[in-house]
C-alpha cells in the first residue's frame, strides 16, 4: 500500500511539471519529518527528557496553549524537568498531520490534529529545520481549536479572568 501511495504521488507530480527525483526526495523528506514528530510524541508520552528534547533545535520556541506559554527552548526544559523526572509526560495521539517541505528541502512545516485524555481534540504546528541530515524542530505551537460559535463565550470568559487579576 506504501509503496502505491508513493507511486500514485510520483506520477501526479509528474504530471505537474515537478521532476520526480524531486517529488521522490519531498515524499521522502515529508516521511522523515512525520517520523520525527511521531517520536516527539512518543519521548513525551514515555517521559523521556533526553529523547524529547533531542528533537528540538538550541534556538527553538514552545508556544503552549496558555497565553503565557511562550518558552525558549531552555524555559520548556525547566518547565518539564520536573514533570518527566516524576516519571509523568505527556500524551498527544496524532490523528491527522499535513506536512510541506521547501524547495530547497531544508524547511518544514506542518499542522496536526491530536488527541489528548484531558483536552481531547488539540491541535499542533510548527516549522522544522533539516541540520547535519537530521530534522529540528525550531518551533511548536500547541492550541485548543474553539468552535466558532463558543469563540465569543470564551473570549469574554477570558477577559473577566484577566480583569479579575
Amino acid at each position: 500500500m506504501r509503496f502505491l501511495k508513493k507511486l500514485l504521488l510520483l506520477f501526479a507530480l509528474t504530471v505537474c511539471g515537478l521532476h520526480p527525483a524531486a517529488a521522490q526526495s519531498h515524499a521522502e523528506e515529508r516521511e522523515a519529518v512525520g517520523e520525527t514528530l511521531d517520536r516527539l510524541h512518543e519521548m513525551a508520552s514515555r517521559a523521556d527528557f533526553d529523547g524529547y528534547f533531542g528533537l528540538y533545535d538550541d534556538a527553538a520556541i514552545f508556544l503552549g496553549t496558555d497565553a503565557s506559554e511562550r518558552w525558549t527552548i531552555d524555559e520548556f526544559k525547566d518547565y518539564a524537568r520536573p514533570v518527566f523526572a516524576r516519571g509523568r509526560g505527556w500524551t498527544y495521539g496524532p490523528v491527522t498531520r499535513n506536512v510541506y517541505v521547501s524547495d530547497d528541502g531544508n524547511t518544514a512545516w506542518f499542522d496536526e490534529t491530536l488527541e489528548n485524555e484531558s483536552l481531547g481534540e488539540t491541535r499542533g504546528t510548527g516549522v522544522l529545520v533539516r541540520k547535519d541530515g537530521d530534522w529540528r524542530i525550531v518551533q511548536y505551537n500547541l492550541t485548543l481549536p474553539v468552535p466558532n460559535q463558543l469563540a465569543r463565550e470564551i473570549v469574554a470568559r477570558i477577559q473577566s479572568l484577566e480583569d479579575s487579576r
